[in-house]
């Protein structure tokens, strides 16, 4: 059996990829390149420029090969830019996972695993959030990944298509070994860009908000380690394979750390201060969210290996040190 993965050339796709062919399953890749690298995807596994979107397309790949599951990560990612473009969010990660689901259940795959986000949640009242909280998104970006929560449920019951969900919380670092790390040159993602501040490709780090009611005034974020991150996509996977129930789960370590807190981590791993400049809040930034994970370990089996701020900074920083040496090149 064959596993579609859309955005597999991404961040996080990219290291869904490699853990999938470490295994020695058989990928399939579907990414337009928008964001993503070729050179980032496995050498193992099979690479389709394309978009989601693309139904003649997707009949076509899912004609070729006998998928047994498709794991979705092709989509926009970035909060500010969704209020700035709500449309374009909604076409991108809203009506295009919609044909990807048509196409899927016309080609009778039978499982799906979805990248979905805390942002669902919005502006929690009570922290840890579980997830049976109710979703009250404060961005485009939140709701239309919400929505397409919803139809993968709607499109479960209507067609039997098991499925899982999994809402990260701040994904950041590195795979361990090094092949793959966040290479996405606008990123705006607090380590990554804390990262090239530290190595001198971004003149100053800018933090966003100090009145925020947290202990320190800026933002309070659960961050997981990426390769844990994918460990939770194969427990989810390995979960539908078994026969087990659809559902929704949190991907966090239950432990929030504040911009300020991580600004020091940094500095503690790369051995030096860095530069920083104090602004406003951003549009759509929550002032804390740290997730409640009780349910992905006790449900899906998982075992987080990385459950720590400074090895997340360090596999960050050597991915930048690398990707600097790449593009130099």
């Amino acid at each position: 059996m064959t596993i579609l993965v859309t955005g597999g050339a991404g961040y996080i796709g990219s290291h869904m990829v490699l853990a999938l062919t470490d295994m020695g399953e058989d990928v399939v890749v579907l990414d337009n390149l928008s964001t993503g690298y070729w050179w980032s995807v496995s050498p193992k596994a099979k690479l389709v420029e394309g978009d989601i979107g693309d139904e003649a397309l997707l009949d076509r790949i899912m004609a070729e090969h006998r998928f047994d599951a498709v794991v979705h990560f092709a989509g926009s990612i970035v909060v500010p830019d969704s209020v700035r473009d709500p449309l374009g969010y909604y076409l991108n990660n809203t009506v295009k996972s919609r044909m990807l689901m048509a196409c899927a259940v016309k080609a009778k795959i039978p499982r799906f695993i979805f990248s979905s986000t805390a942002a669902v949640y919005g502006n929690p009242l009570t922290q840890p959030v579980f997830e049976d909280a109710m979703p009250a998104p404060i961005s485009p970006y939140g709701s239309s990944k919400l929505m397409t929560e919803w139809m993968l449920k709607d499109a479960h019951f209507a067609h039997g298509m098991q499925y899982i969900a999994l809402r990260y919380f701040n994904v950041a670092g590195g795979d361990p070994q090094g092949r793959v790390g966040q290479s996405t040159p606008r990123a705006t993602h607090l380590i990554k860009v804390a990262c090239q501040t530290a190595l001198g490709q971004r003149g100053e780090l800018e933090v966003y908000g100090t009145d925020y009611d947290t202990p320190d005034g800026t933002c309070l974020r659960d961050y997981i380690h990426v390769s844990d991150l994918i460990s939770a996509h194969v427990d989810a996977l390995s979960h539908l394979r078994k026969g087990g129930d659809s559902g929704i789960f949190n991907c966090g370590y239950g432990k929030g750390y504040s911009v300020l807190e991580v600004i020091k981590a940094v500095e503690r791993v790369n051995g030096a201060a860095l530069p920083v400049k104090y602004g406003p809040r951003r549009e759509g930034d929550p002032a804390a969210i740290v997730a409640g994970a009780d349910r992905v370990r006790a449900v899906l089996g998982w075992q987080p290996k990385h459950e720590n701020l400074d090895f997340i900074v360090e596999t960050a920083l050597n991915w930048e040190r690398k990707l600097a040496q790449r593009n130099a090149a």
